[in-house]
């Protein structure tokens, strides 16, 4: 299988399940985080890895793909059922369809052949740069860039602006490539269709005219693109961030990847989120967790106190007796999952503050409450 093993970046077996996938994720994640391996560039290509893994291996379709195809299948323009069919005609000896010799034909209207051997046609099938890669329009690729946000914004979600720079199509060809001359001059090749007739293997289609670029007209090279269809540029734009979103979480912006070629679509950009941490908050999951101090007083006779959460503050009932460490649970102020939407709950650790004081007073009240205590408190701490 050509590229990375996926499974083995995980460390986890093909067979695992999904919440196996997901527990060894979070677990290597918060090990390899660049906010905890600071200025680490094997801790941060580590984390880019596993992100990598988890996205594809979480992914139900695209994990059916890869166990199939590996990483080739995940390619931009990657068609399977293209494939199987080449797979099985290679295997039979590439004698299906009356085709007895070592390559593929390709055909022009005008009855021209060119051939090209089975390396090729394997090369252009699976998106690589063979001899027979058409030159016609093709979508541009998806790229993948980090952004830094802060924890709030990834638990309620917002809007933060990023400045991009990469490739457009070129405005003066159109992204074409070429410049066509007069409305009434005809390609040569195709006359006049934009496509001209290509098999290979047990595989019959068709594909864009490669000496007009699929306008059907002659023309000359576009003398501001070079024939490429695409220019730099830069953009600056709003992106929206989801509510729930976690680090190494996948936000796709459609159609900010880089130029299409030749007039073709523009591929995808993928912001890949990396989370600030919070001086008050932590996240387990769709959890949140907080410490909140109380009073020996609130914490005996109980009380009403204000806890924090990402929509504002809250009051939360300390039960009467409550001990130091003791969690309670505000339901739904959590993080709001990112495909069901449905908030997690928070999680309210309590600690009892002790007076910091030399008041004579306050000691003889700490000595007052110690015939209170029932038997040896460190009965269970003993050796």
């Amino acid at each position: 299988m050509p590229g990375k093993d996926f499974y083995e970046v995980l460390g986890v077996k093909r067979d695992a399940t999904e919440a196996e996938i997901k527990k060894v994720y979070r677990k290597l994640a918060r090990k390899y985080h660049p906010d905890v391996n600071p200025g680490n560039k094997e801790a941060e290509e580590k984390f880019k890895a596993i992100s990598e893994a988890h996205e594809v291996l979480s992914d139900k379709e695209k994990r059916k793909i890869y166990d199939e195809f590996g990483e080739e299948g995940l390619r931009t323009g990657f068609d399977p059922e293209q494939a199987r069919q080449y797979r099985a005609w290679q295997q039979s000896g590439g004698h299906a369809r009356g085709f007895h010799g070592p390559g593929a034909e390709y055909a022009t209207d005008e009855g021209q052949f060119r051939y090209a051997g089975f390396e090729d046609v394997f090369s252009d099938l699976f998106g690589g740069a063979g001899q027979f890669s058409p030159r016609g329009p093709s979508k541009g690729r998806d790229i993948e860039s980090t952004l830094e946000i802060d924890f709030l914004t990834a638990i309620k979600g917002g809007t933060t602006r990023v400045t991009l720079q990469g490739s457009r199509a070129c405005p003066k060809c159109g992204g074409s490539g070429r410049i066509v001359t007069s409305p009434d001059s005809v390609c040569k090749t195709c006359k006049g269709t934009g496509q001209t007739r290509v098999a290979q293997g047990p595989i019959n289609f068709s594909q864009t005219c490669p000496d007009c670029g699929g306008t059907g007209r002659s023309g000359e090279v576009c003398p501001s693109c070079r024939g490429a269809g695409v220019v730099a540029s830069t953009e600056t734009i709003d992106v929206t961030i989801p509510a729930g979103v976690d680090n190494g979480s996948r936000v796709r912006l459609a159609g900010k990847g880089e130029a299409g070629q030749r007039g073709g679509p523009p591929g995808d950009l993928y912001i890949i989120t990396r989370v600030q941490p919070h001086p008050i908050f932590k996240r387990d999951g769709d959890s949140l967790l907080v410490d909140v101090p109380v009073t020996v007083s609130e914490a005996m006779n109980g009380a009403e106190v204000s806890v924090p959460t990402p929509g504002g503050s809250v009051q939360l009932k300390v039960p009467r007796g409550t001990k130091s460490g003791q969690r309670l649970r505000l339901k739904g102020k959590g993080v709001p999952n990112l495909k069901t939407k449905v908030p997690g709950n928070m999680y309210v650790t309590v600690r009892v503050q002790v007076p910091t004081t030399d008041d004579p007073a306050a000691i003889e009240a700490a000595k007052v409450l110690d015939q209170f205590y029932r038997g040896d408190l460190r009965r269970d701490v003993h050796l």
